[in-house]
C-alpha cells in the first residue's frame, strides 16, 4: 500500500531523514524504556514495553544471545548496560542498508 503513495518531495526529505536517523532514535527510546521499565506498574504495560525493547536491540545489532539473556530475565538493570555499551560504542551498530543508485 504505501508503495503506490506519491509523496511530495519535501515528505521524502522527511522520510528519508527519519530512516537515516533511526538508530540514534532506537538508542535514545531504549535508554527511556529503561526508565520506563522502573516507573511501569501494570503486566500489560511492562509485557508491551519489553516487546518493543526486544525489537529496537534486534535493530541496534545487539547479539541476540544477550538479547535472548536479557528479555528472559527481564531486569532493566541488565538493559541499562546494554544502553550503557551502546553509548559507549562497545556494540557495534550494524552498517546502515546501500542506497540504490
Amino acid at each position: 500500500m504505501a508503495e503506490n503513495r506519491n509523496f511530495s518531495p519535501s515528505q521524502q526529505k522527511i522520510i528519508k531523514r527519519f530512516y537515516d536517523n533511526r538508530d540514534q532514535l532506537d538508542e535514545q527510546h531504549l535508554a527511556e524504556n529503561v526508565t520506563n521499565l522502573y516507573l511501569a506498574t501494570g503486566e500489560k504495560q511492562k509485557a508491551k514495553i519489553w516487546k518493543t525493547v526486544e525489537e529496537m536491540m534486534g535493530r541496534l545489532g545487539v547479539p541476540e544471545s544477550r538479547i535472548k539473556h536479557i528479555i528472559e530475565k527481564k531486569d532493566p538493570a541488565i538493559l541499562a548496560e546494554v544502553v550503557k555499551d551502546l553509548q559507549s560504542g562497545k556494540i557495534k551498530k550494524p552498517a546502515p542498508p546501500a542506497k540504490p543508485q
